[in-house]
């Protein structure tokens, strides 16, 4: 398995997303994670680390990669 499938699949579980997800479903997730670990809401200390896996996760899952992993991979 090349590494874009590794990084998609890993950031779609970080989201608590299936791989086939689309942008909408995508965005709903991360919102309601992006609240539960926001550090000034959350004081759970490994909640700022969280909240940047979460971050990176939606910056990663844009509409371009998620045809490219449907169309070649799926």
């Amino acid at each position: 398995m090349d590494d874009f499938v590794k990084t998609y699949e890993g950031h779609c579980d970080t989201l608590g997303v299936g791989y086939n997800a689309d942008k909408y479903e995508i965005k709903l997730n991360y919102r309601k994670l992006a609240k539960k670990y926001h550090p000034d809401i959350n004081k759970d200390p490994n909640a700022t680390e969280k909240f940047q896996e979460v971050n990176d996760a939606y910056e990663f899952l844009t509409e371009e990669n998620i045809n490219k992993y449907k169309t070649n991979y799926r």
